[in-house]
């Protein structure tokens, strides 16, 4: 059982990758980071 939800997460990881959600995950992180800090 934990070795299919480990495949699926990683199938998962990778379509998100390969569909350039990486770009956009990474950008709504550096906002609220900046929000936070309150340099934003």
């Amino acid at each position: 059982m934990g070795i299919c939800i480990t495949v699926l997460g990683l199938g998962s990881m990778v379509f998100g990758i390969y569909r350039g959600e990486m770009g956009v995950v990474l950008e709504k992180a550096i906002n609220i980071c900046m929000e936070c800090i309150g340099i934003g």
